[in-house]
Formats: structure tokens, C-alpha cells, sequence
């Protein structure tokens, strides 16, 4: 059973969603956004976990690992989750918590990181979805794919063709990973 934590829109998960994976909860750091309205019409149950509601960030962490596990989450999947989890919620699903990211890590940390390769020029970037530790998107690599960027890009249209890569990666990725993380404790 997967647990995917959100931020915002929420198009990732409706890309899991679609993909008919097996999305037990879903978490978010802010009230009201998008995604949570996503799970919602698909029957999937969610909570809030808003920082201002603990003492800290561990606590939070350590309440949303509580849920997600009370879920019978096995595999947790970051999908436009703009926080970095503390290392307590790490151990609680050890190698078992992916993050998708807009660019070919280890190029383009962080949460500019298609702002940040149109600024440099390059001629492409891509995906990864790797798994998360402690640090800003250093963890190791599952997948890559590629995407070009076309002279004359815009923001806009370089984010549209990453999108269309992360709804296609992701949901292959979390697939081939869900037989191991159900083995190691997650929910059949």
C-alpha cells in the first residue's frame, strides 16, 4: 500500500491514481490544497499534518509516520512534497520513502530545479525518482529519463513536457518497487 505525501496540485498522484496503484492515504504539509481534493474523489483517505499544529518537526514527522503506518502504508512516495523529512520519519520506512524530482540529480537540487536549468542553458534535463535521505534530493537514483530542452523554451513549456515524463516515471518506478517494500512490511 502506498502513502503519498503532497504540497500542492497534486498531479502526481492523480498520475498513481490513474495508474491504478494502490494509494492508501495521502498526507500533506498544507490544508486545502488541490491534491486533497484528488484523493477525496478518488475514496482515499487524508490528513493534514501542518507544521503550526507541533512542537517541531520531528513530532510532526513522527505523527504523519503514525498515520501512514496505522494505514498499512509499505511505501512512502514524495510527489511534490516541499518539505525534507527528519530523520525520524526516515527510519520508520527505511529505504522504503521515494521522492520524484524535475531534473538529472545529482544536477538541480532542490525546489527551482526547472528555473534553475533553463537559467544555466542547458540542453536538457529530466527526471529522477531516487530514494530520500536526509539530505536535499542526494539520495540514491532509481530512474532517469531524459528531456530536451528546445531553444526558445519557456518555463511553461518545459514544465509541461517534465510533467508528462514524471506521470509516466513515477507510477513504472513505484510499480516495480511495490513487490520488495510489501516484503519488507508494507501492507498486501
Amino acid at each position: 500500500m502506498l502513502g503519498v505525501l503532497v504540497s500542492g496540485s497534486g498531479t502526481n498522484l492523480q498520475a498513481l491514481v490513474d495508474d491504478a496503484l494502490p494509494v492508501g492515504a495521502v498526507a500533506s504539509n498544507v490544508a486545502g490544497v488541490r491534491a486533497l481534493e484528488r484523493a477525496a474523489n478518488a475514496g482515499i483517505p487524508t490528513a493534514v499534518f501542518e507544521l503550526a499544529a507541533y512542537p517541531g518537526r520531528e513530532e510532526r514527522d513522527l505523527a504523519m509516520a503514525d498515520w501512514l503506518s496505522a494505514c498499512g502504508v509499505g511505501l512512502v512516495v514524495c510527489a511534490g512534497y516541499m518539505q525534507l523529512l527528519t530523520p525520524a520519519f526516515l527510519a520508520r520506512f527505511p529505504r522504503r520513502v521515494i521522492n520524484v524530482h524535475p531534473s538529472l540529480l545529482p544536477a538541480f537540487p532542490g525546489t527551482h530545479a526547472v528555473e534553475d536549468a533553463l537559467a544555466a542553458g542547458v540542453a536538457e534535463t529530466g527526471v529522477t525518482v531516487h530514494y530520500v535521505d536526509e539530505g536535499v534530493d542526494t539520495g540514491p537514483v532509481i530512474a532517469q529519463e531524459r528531456v530536451r530542452v528546445a531553444a526558445g523554451d519557456t518555463l511553461e513549456s518545459l514544465l509541461e513536457r517534465v510533467h508528462d515524463v514524471e506521470h509516466r516515471l513515477l507510477p513504472r518506478v513505484v510499480r516495480d518497487l511495490l513487490p520488495t517494500t510489501q516484503a519488507v512490511g508494507g501492507a498486501p
